[in-house]
């Protein structure tokens, strides 16, 4: 049944730093920063968090309804979604503004600093989800404040399950907002640092969160992920790789096989190992959506990775 992907969709302009932002930085001069980094390579890509969920679950032979705005640029995303025979009736065109662009810097130690321009994104909002039909599970993504407040909220309503994802935008919500986030959200996941910053922000400690879920998910970059759920805590390995080419958008693949996972009814171990999976061979790829393997590889890789399939 289909997966209802509330966020953002973007192109991406992503720039590499040779050396590692730190070495810029002078921790005592914050207050009155101006670096500027060389970046001898830059591309642009399709990307947003609902854009690169939407490719990754539709590689494992999912079905995800992608729910977001586009500018009046958007024609080329629109091919491309055509071409990747994703949905796009929930897709809404704004015609006097452009689609969202984020513009990430990665240095040598794959950390990245990000600039973002919403666009589009600002009226995600007009989008009803009552709009999408009948889906299996939702996932609130980061996207325009007032459309994510919205979302989470229609789909509580209908009783839609939804993974609430707040990643990069978590700092346009306080306390309160992020805690309501958490009481209608069926399932949280963060990565580690966003996982400091909701616990601060809420006042809530993991335990306390995952208490009021059924499950909340942390990843750890190349320390895996762990799942706090029924009161225990799952250990999720990370998946090894060969190089790691570029970190863009591996928790959106992570994500989308978390959703993959919750749509057919697996396990814990099952479904954090798909997602642990899918952000390894991402990173292997440059940008969100460029890795291309078939469902038959995916599942030779698990069992290669665990010993049985999936």
């Amino acid at each position: 049944m289909t997966a209802l992907i509330c966020g953002s969709l973007a192109f991406d302009t992503i720039m590499s730093f040779g050396g590692r932002f730190s070495e810029a930085l002078l921790a005592d001069q914050l207050h009155k920063i101006n670096v500027a980094f060389l970046v001898p390579s830059m591309r642009r890509e399709f990307g947003g968090c609902a854009g690169n969920i939407a490719y990754n679950l539709k590689l494992l032979g999912g079905d995800p309804l992608i729910m977001a705005t586009i500018g009046q640029d958007g024609g080329a995303y629109h091919e491309r979604l055509d071409q990747l025979e994703i949905s796009r009736r929930c897709i809404r065109t704004i015609d006097d503004a452009y689609t969202a662009q984020a513009f990430i810097t990665t240095d040598a130690g794959s950390n990245q600093i990000t600039a973002f321009h919403p666009g589009a994104m600002s009226v995600s909002f007009e989008n009803k989800v009552a709009d999408a039909g009948a889906v299996k599970l939702a996932i609130i993504a980061p996207d325009g404040r007032d459309g994510m407040l919205q979302h989470a909220q229609q789909c509580a309503d209908l009783n839609v399950p939804f993974i609430f994802d707040p990643g990069q935008g978590m700092p346009m919500f306080d306390g309160a907002e992020l805690t309501r986030f958490i009481e209608l959200a069926t399932w949280v996941a963060v990565n580690d640092y966003e996982a400091e910053m909701l616990t601060a922000r809420t006042g809530l400690s993991l335990a306390d969160i995952a208490a009021r879920v059924d499950a909340l998910v942390v990843t750890r970059g190349e320390n895996g992920s762990e799942i706090h759920t029924g009161g225990k805590r799952i250990d999720i390995p990370c998946v090894p790789v060969e190089k790691v080419v570029d970190p863009t958008g591996c928790g959106d693949a992570f994500r989308a096989g978390m959703m993959h996972g919750l749509s057919r009814g697996y396990d814990w171990e099952t479904t954090g190992r798909i997602a642990s999976l899918m952000g390894a061979i991402k990173i292997t790829h440059q940008g969100g959506q460029n890795h291309a393997p078939s469902l038959a590889e995916i599942e030779e890789r698990f069992e290669q990775a665990f010993g049985y399939r999936f």
